[in-house]
């Protein structure tokens, strides 16, 4: 796997104790990771969570205005990326809690930086397999190096809008990912009253992958939530 697709990625570090934020941050910035931003609070994660769009989330069980379990039921409504808690709470009713609600890891205080990076990055290459992948669908392929799919010989483009809905459907592959969720990750910071421009998006794509679009067996509805892309073989 290519490193520097994963040090590409956006992380987001919440904890009120502005030394520690410090040194976490000038951990991951000293080995190579280009996109992080903190937080201090619940409050502040949620704004930094919907500016910043994060493909990581590394936080403290206890905050100032809530706690980490809380924070991160808020965060697992509209995405479902990976998140690592940071805590000086080691017991173990609070591990299996943090596991229960579908946490990927746990360091409990204190660390050594060379475990949180080795934490870090067996979670991204764990969550993020392949920086181009060759998605097989049923009937089509993606290609998301080149921006487009294979369909019966054919190589059909993808428009901008379209490759950053699929690349979030792929990265939840065989998951729900809600239509705020999707309208986030093709319009960003305020992606409200997108969702016709969604559904019109939804409909192009699916005119791409399927054999037929009229009965999608790849870019499913999951009807009031949003969407699923299953791929073949899972």
């Amino acid at each position: 796997m290519n490193e520097d697709y994963l040090l590409n990625k956006r992380i987001l570090v919440v904890d009120d104790e502005q030394e520690l934020l410090d040194m976490v941050l000038s951990i991951l910035i000293e080995y190579g990771f280009q996109n992080v931003k903190t937080a201090k609070n619940v409050r502040e994660a949620m704004e930094q969570a919907e500016k910043s769009r994060p493909e990581l989330a590394v936080f403290d069980v206890m905050l100032p205005d809530g706690n980490g379990f809380e924070l991160m039921e808020q965060l697992r409504k509209g995405s479902d990326y990976p998140i690592l808690f940071l805590t000086a709470r080691g017991e173990e009713d609070d591990k299996c809690k943090g596991f229960g609600l579908g946490a990927d890891d746990y360091i409990v205080k204190p660390f050594l930086p060379k475990e949180l990076l080795f934490r870090v990055m067996a979670i991204l290459r764990r969550s993020y397999k392949d920086e181009n992948p060759l998605v097989c669908l049923h009937g089509s392929q993606i290609d998301f190096s080149r921006a487009e799919i294979i369909k019966n010989g054919e190589h059909i483009p993808l428009t901008a809008k379209e490759h950053d809905l699929l690349s979030a459907l792929y990265r939840n592959a065989g998951r729900i990912v809600t239509i705020d969720a999707l309208c986030e990750a093709a319009w960003g910071d305020n992606p409200f009253g997108y969702e016709n421009s969604l559904m019109a998006h939804i409909r192009r794509i699916r005119e791409k992958i399927e054999q037929n679009p009229s009965h999608p067996v790849s870019l499913v509805t999951v009807r009031g939530l949003g969407y699923k892309l299953m791929i073949k073989g899972k």
